[in-house]
């Protein structure tokens, strides 16, 4: 029964992440030719910063995923160099350094709550990728068009 309950809300964050993420990306994709009056090239960056702000979010969901877990006790527990500061800023750190794949394991979460690791590390990779792809194209949009409108203004 616990590992029903470990796939639904993994399941779950999963999805939200994902549409957070997707609903992200289709405003920025929308806002950014809006910006008529900002330089193309610091359009990439109004983008950049956006997707920053979205995987935050998303981090933090899986932050409060985590701690909404660990408040029942059979579905496991952290363990590890816990920093005192509180549970939710542990289940924090942990969300970002494995959103990010970074993995560094000093606290490492147990039980049926491990599983919830490997779906977040797997959801933040395909996410930052995907945010990687959209960068890659706005920035092959207006860096293009800000060359463009440079070297026509030398001719």
């Amino acid at each position: 029964m616990l590992l029903i309950i470990a796939f639904i809300v993994n399941a779950s964050l999963a999805l939200l992440a994902i549409l957070l993420h997707y609903e992200a990306l289709f405003q920025l994709d929308r806002l950014l030719p809006k910006l008529a009056h900002i330089a193309p090239r610091f359009r990439v960056l109004v983008g950049v910063g956006a997707i920053f702000m979205a995987h935050v979010a998303e981090i933090w969901l899986f932050a409060f995923g985590y701690f909404f877990t660990l408040q029942f006790p059979s579905m496991g527990g952290l363990v590890g160099n816990l920093s005192g500061h509180g549970i939710l800023l542990d289940c924090a750190y942990l969300s970002f350094v494995t959103f990010t794949t970074l993995g560094y394991g000093e606290i490492v979460a147990q039980g049926y709550l491990r599983y919830l690791t490997g779906v977040e590390a797997l959801t933040g990779f395909i996410l930052i990728t995907w945010s990687a792809s959209f960068l890659f194209i706005e920035m092959q949009k207006y860096w293009t068009t800000y060359k463009n409108t440079q070297t026509k203004q030398y001719k």
